[in-house]
């Protein structure tokens, strides 16, 4: 029984494990939303909900302590600047954890790990994507339809010899 035990040990040694939370929160704090494995992502969630709580005091303090654990300077400004603007009226629950499905290659449960706040961003940056895939899609069917037409004089040339 786990009575009383808190946390995932994700089968990592203590440092592992630390660096892992650390690496997955500056991902959050950068992109704004991550793909990982649930358990990652549940566990990711409490530490960057801990992280952006502590920033939320906004003093040097809190900068420090943050410092500490994200090692980007240009993380942190973000953190502290645009993320805690946008957050700092919330009481908690900054983060959300989507369920996608299994894994293709070995059936490990993922999730989405993303800031509450910040679906505009994203769906803009999915918007862009998207157009950026059609445009291939439109350039390929282009592409196709002039080797058809290639193909097609090549034959009428061939015929009428």
């Amino acid at each position: 029984m786990r009575h009383r035990v808190k946390g995932r040990k994700l089968n990592r040694t203590q440092s592992h494990r630390k660096a892992l939370m650390k690496a997955l929160a500056s991902s959050l704090f950068r992109h704004k939303r991550i793909k990982t494995t649930l358990a990652k992502a549940k566990e990711a969630r409490v530490y960057v909900e801990k992280l952006i709580t502590k920033a939320k005091k906004n003093d040097l303090h809190s900068r420090r302590v943050v410092m500490q654990d994200i090692k980007e300077k240009d993380v942190v400004q973000e953190l502290f600047g645009d993320i805690i603007t946008k957050i700092g009226e919330r009481p908690g629950g900054y983060t959300r954890v989507i369920k996608l499905g299994n894994r293709n290659g070995d059936a490990a449960p993922m999730a989405i790990l993303e800031l509450v706040d910040y679906n505009d961003v994203i769906n803009k940056k999915e918007e862009k994507q998207k157009e950026k895939r059609e445009a291939r899609a439109q350039a390929k069917k282009e592409a196709a339809q002039n080797e058809k037409v290639e193909d097609a004089k090549v034959i009428e040339e061939s015929s009428s010899k």
